[in-house]
Order: structure tokens, then sequence, then C-alpha cells
């Protein structure tokens, strides 16, 4: 099986749009091949709005934005029942969820009751309406932005909604040379601007169906289960992953696969997916947060001690 050529011109069309982060953008390709969604992490100004506008833009199909504040509602999210005079019944105006790919911009500024308006629509993919169930367009991807903890006005995002994100990525500052391309690329307009489809989305359902036939061994279906496991033993955490974290390493894996061209997944590829899958999942002891340990260095810390088997090719 080889990548199609079809996405590897939305990588390069991203990249019209995101200069020197061809890995943030391949994982989060991956990730809406996997049918996951990605929680985006970082500092405001590095790039997280324009990477998701940018793949929303590559791909024909709805795309909707909510900018997630204090006074936002969940109905403001999911959608509302209003009573219709000429009727006399109740009708259901869909909400912003309703559609392909989702921007949650800034998900963590809403609070938790807002925050959780998210959780059936990411899981289920439907809402729930007064008894009524509204499924949700296929595909349906989200991808939220949140700042770091750390900073003012910001909520904690709760056990449950984080565990429904496939993966969690940072961006990161860029190079001083990356950062004078993105000066120059925009001294008279911004490159999102021109930036067109290549994809439809009856395509995207396609690829969503030919991930899941990669190939992975038994021995690192085990190994992907082993590595989670120690999660929830290790003295360092309070809180390991859950089942949910071994299928979401596995689909990733599928799916980084799928993109390299490869028809089976390499125990190379788990490693290098552990992070962003693991890392939003883990909850630390005090003692180790308060120490200065990070999530990260737990995750290679268990990768260390994992022994890599010896898989066979299909």
């Amino acid at each position: 099986m080889s990548s199609p050529s079809e996405i590897e011109g939305l990588i390069r069309n991203m990249e019209q749009v995101i200069f020197g982060k061809t890995e943030a953008i391949r994982q989060v390709t991956a990730t809406l091949l996997a049918g996951g969604h990605v929680l985006i992490e970082d500092v405001p100004g590095v790039g997280k709005t324009y990477l998701a506008r940018s793949l929303a833009l590559s791909v024909t199909g709805d795309f909707k934005r909510i900018q997630f504040t204090p006074d936002l509602l969940p109905t403001d999210v999911t959608g509302v029942s209003i009573y219709n005079q000429k009727t006399k019944g109740f009708e259901f105006r869909e909400g912003p969820v309703f559609t392909n790919v989702l921007l949650a911009d800034e998900l963590n500024r809403a609070t938790p009751r807002t925050q959780s308006a998210l959780l059936e629509c990411m899981e289920e993919r439907q809402v729930s309406s007064d008894g009524i169930t509204h499924k949700l367009p296929q595909p349906f991807f989200v991808i939220a932005t949140q700042n770091p903890i750390e900073q003012q006005g910001v909520y904690h995002l709760p056990e449950a909604q984080l565990d429904r994100f496939l993966i969690q990525i940072s961006i990161g500052y860029p190079k001083h040379f990356t950062e004078m391309d993105i000066v120059n690329a925009q001294r008279k307009r911004h490159p999102i601007e021109d930036i067109e489809p290549v994809l439809e989305i009856s395509q995207i359902l396609e690829m969503q169906e030919k991930v899941r036939e990669v190939y992975v061994d038994e021995a690192l279906r085990d190994y992907i289960v082993k590595i989670v496991e120690q999660t929830r033993s290790h003295p360092q955490l309070l809180l390991g992953g859950s089942p949910r974290a071994s299928l979401a390493l596995f689909r990733m894996g599928q799916a980084m696969a799928y993109l390299s061209g490869g028809d089976f997944v390499l125990p190379d590829v788990i490693k290098s997916l552990a992070g962003p899958v693991l890392r939003h999942r883990l909850i630390l002891q005090p003692q180790a947060r308060l120490g200065g340990v990070t999530p990260d260095q737990i995750i290679q810390d268990i990768i260390d001690k994992t022994s890599v088997p010896v898989t066979r090719i299909q």
C-alpha cells in the first residue's frame, strides 16, 4: 500500500501556510484519517488556529469555528430547541458542531459545563436534545486549541474531555530562518487567503476505511497494551491511560503508517506516537509535579524499559 498522492498534496497545501512544522501537520492529518480529534496546546501566536484553518480549507466540506469564552453556553455549541408558533411545536436549530471540521478555539477559556457539551459530539458523533438524537455529518473532526494552564482566565479540561482527544501536540516557536520566511510571506497578505481545496470529503472517508486495513502484528498489539498498562502502575503517576489510550495508539499507528506509504506498522512508529497519544491522559503524583517531572519524561522512561517486539510482516 502506498500513501496516496492526494494526501501528500494536502500536506504540501498546508505547508504553504504553516512553515517549518511538517511533523505537526502530518500528526494532525493522521488524526483525521484515524477518525479521531486533536488538541493543540501552545502559547498564543504560534499558528494553532491557522493550522486548523489550513486543513479545513484544504478539504471540501463544511468548516465552522467556535471561539470559546467564559460566557459561552452549551446550547451555543450543540444547538437549541425553539418553539414555533405556526406549527405549535419545538424545532431544533443546529449549532456549529453540525459540520465536518470544527475549530474549537481556546477551548479551556469556557466553563467546564460548556466544555462538556462536546463530549457526546466527539465520542458518539451525535447531539441529543429533548430526547431526540441528531446525527452529525461524516466525517466529524474536532481541532481544539488551548492555552497553557499556567495562563490566567483558563479552566482545566476534565479528564473525560481530554480522553476524547486522540492526540495532544504543541507547535512551538519557529526557528530563526523559518520566522524570517513567515515575515516575508505575509508582507502583503496572508498565505491562508490563497489556499484552495485539494481533497473531497468523500476521499477522506475512503482513506479512513483504508487506514483500518493497515496490518498491525499481534506482537506489536501486545507491545502497545504493555506500554499503556505500565502507566497505570508507574509510581509517579496518579492516573494512567485507559483502554481508550491503547486503541488510540493502535489507530494512530495505522494512520501514520498509511501516511508513510506502508501497509504495516513498525515498532518505531509506536514509539514516536506514545508521547502525543498518552501525555494528556496522564495525571502526575503531586510530588512528581512539584519536582518538575513531565508526562513525556515518564512516557520515555516506560518506552526505554519495555522490550521491543520482533514483528512479522504480513
